[in-house]
């Protein structure tokens, strides 16, 4: 189940980018948005145990999922926007730090943090530094590049708060479920007052676009399924480690497709960030 939502996400990830640099960010973001809660409001209805479970949570605990269901969004259109900007094989792998960002929230809320944590946290950080670097001047370092950069670790640290935020108050309480519902309810409240302002923001795209945006939705939610059946019938920490390879697969994946150069700097950048964040998991 690990390795299957590694490969679902890293899936997602990739067409991500084609759908942003397609229909635009925040409508690629939108319509994935509308699928999730059209399919995640079907599943309650079959299945109205869920809807009573979370009948008993208090407001707290609603109010907390709502700030986490903003972070995702939020998450979802800096991730969109990077891929938008740059390449699928230097954002893919960055994004996956937000490992980085729930072990030190963790850490904040009184967690201890062992020295091999922090060795990977630190390694995670060089990672990112060097991924930054252009140091072939076949790969001219360009404002664009920077500004992908920026997004995918601006989605890391909305991702790992969301994470961090729905692992120690919401999901004990409301269940994977409920909260999926939640946070593509959210999304799409606030993505409807977004695409609004847009021209023809909320025009159906054309039928190529529409099947690469409504398979980048279902592999998001494929991924999501396949983590929780994962975490319910073994280790939660197996599978996560395992589920960090989807960064892994996006950068091949961009490799393949559309060719996509790095420099060696680049490379042991993104291995190290890989590399330390598959650590972290295993370790958390």
């Amino acid at each position: 189940m690990g390795l299957l939502a590694a490969l679902l996400w890293g899936g997602t990830d990739f067409l991500v980018g084609l759908n942003a640099r397609a229909v635009g960010v925040k409508r690629a973001v939108y319509f994935g948005q509308a699928l999730g809660f059209s399919i995640m409001s079907l599943l309650l209805i079959a299945f109205p145990a869920f809807i009573l479970k979370s009948m008993s949570a208090s407001l707290d605990v609603w109010l907390i999922g709502i700030v986490a269901a903003v972070l995702t969004v939020s998450g979802a259109l800096a991730l969109s926007k990077a891929f938008a900007l740059g390449k699928a094989s230097i954002v893919a792998p960055l994004v996956t730090s937000y490992g980085v960002v729930t072990t030190l929230l963790s850490w904040a809320g009184g967690e201890q943090i062992s020295l091999v944590q922090l060795l990977c946290i630190a390694l995670c950080v060089v990672g990112v530094v060097l991924s930054s670097i252009h140091s072939d001047s076949k790969l001219p370092h360009t404002t664009q590049a920077s500004s992908s950069i920026a997004y995918a670790l601006l989605a890391a640290v909305f991702y790992g708060t969301s994470f961090w935020l729905q692992g120690r108050f919401v999901l004990p309480v409301l269940g994977p479920v409920t909260m999926l519902w939640l946070a593509y309810l959210i999304g799409l409240i606030v993505l409807v007052v977004m695409v609004l302002k847009i021209k023809d923001g909320l025009k159906i795209p054309p039928l190529k676009n529409c099947m690469t945006l409504t398979g980048a939705s279902l592999m998001n939610l494929g991924g999501f399924s396949s983590f929780a059946w994962g975490a319910v019938a073994g280790s939660v920490s197996v599978v996560t480690v395992i589920s960090t390879l989807s960064g892994g697969i996006a950068a091949i994946l961009g490799y393949v497709f559309f060719k996509e150069r790095l420099a060696k700097t680049q490379v042991l950048g993104v291995v190290l960030v890989l590399v330390g964040a598959f650590v972290l998991h295993l370790k958390t």
